[in-house]
């Protein structure tokens, strides 16, 4: 035998024998189609890449893929709807906080009484406790004729209106320029549902109607205080306070002071009562 064949024969026998030896091997798994993870069909140019990367970088979010089935191919995806944006109108229902704090939803003082010089904000009806009392179109005051009020008064337009008068008639100018002139009043009463002088049995008080209001003082630019219990019998200021006192005759139809009565000593009432008579000022 030539040594050629038997060469070749000692190969063939080396091989069947490692054949013999190696593990046999587990098939490969026939292809099964299934559902398919697809992906939009656009253009695959530089610029359309950089577009979609540029918008997934601003939603700060993954491709919103699923899987699809008998998708087409590669090339098409199911996109998540993104969720509708918030009207800007529209607010969570309940008290609104900012900084840990309730805000108050009602606006601020206006004008009122179609007066732009009378500023504050429209109440509900108030009922009275007792016959008598209430006030049907009652008004929350704060400043009249640019004199700010010390606290807010609940009173009626037409004696808002009557006070407004008297600031502008009265205050302004008898006040004047002393002290810078003046800029506010103190209130020490306004609605309240009682009898007269809170005497009981007797009628109701104006006050008890909306319609009267209590003035203890003039307060000046400079910080100071025209007070009626001080300055009344004052010679500065008391000649001063008896002109307040005659100029709200008119505008008001009662007007009580110092020489009214114990009760009013420190204050004056102011009421929009009538009288056939006319205005009743002591």
């Amino acid at each position: 035998m030539r040594a050629g064949a038997l060469a070749a024969l000692l190969l063939l026998a080396f091989a069947g024998l490692a054949a013999a030896e190696a593990p046999e091997r587990s098939p490969l798994p026939r292809y099964r189609p299934g559902p398919i993870l697809s992906f939009p069909e656009v253009e695959t140019t530089a610029d359309a890449i950089a577009e979609t990367v540029a918008q997934v970088i601003r939603r700060r979010a993954p491709f919103p893929a699923r899987v699809v089935e008998g998708g087409s191919g590669i090339g098409r995806i199911a996109r998540s709807p993104r969720p509708e944006s918030r009207p800007q109108n529209v607010r969570r229902r309940g008290a609104v906080r900012r900084a840990g704090f309730p805000v108050d939803r009602q606006a601020g003082p206006h004008s009122i009484c179609g007066d732009p010089e009378i500023l504050g904000t429209t109440l509900p009806a108030i009922p009275g406790r007792i016959a008598g009392c209430g006030v049907d179109e009652p008004v929350r005051l704060v400043s009249v004729a640019g004199l700010r009020l010390s606290q807010a008064a609940t009173v009626d337009c037409r004696t808002a209106g009557a006070l407004k008068t008297w600031v502008e008639d009265g205050v302004g100018p008898v006040v004047g320029r002393l002290g810078g002139g003046a800029v506010g009043l103190r209130v020490v009463a306004h609605y309240a549902c009682r009898p007269r002088n809170n005497v009981p049995g007797a009628k109701i008080s104006e006050h008890g109607r909306g319609r009267a209001i209590d003035i203890a003082a003039i307060r000046l630019r400079n910080g100071v205080e025209i007070s009626v219990l001080k300055g009344w019998e004052d010679e500065q200021h008391g000649p001063l306070l008896h002109q307040l006192h005659e100029a709200a005759c008119g505008p008001f139809g009662t007007v009580l002071g110092p020489e009214s009565d114990a009760m009013h000593q420190d204050h004056f009432h102011f009421d929009t009562a009538r009288y056939r008579s006319g205005s009743y000022c002591r």
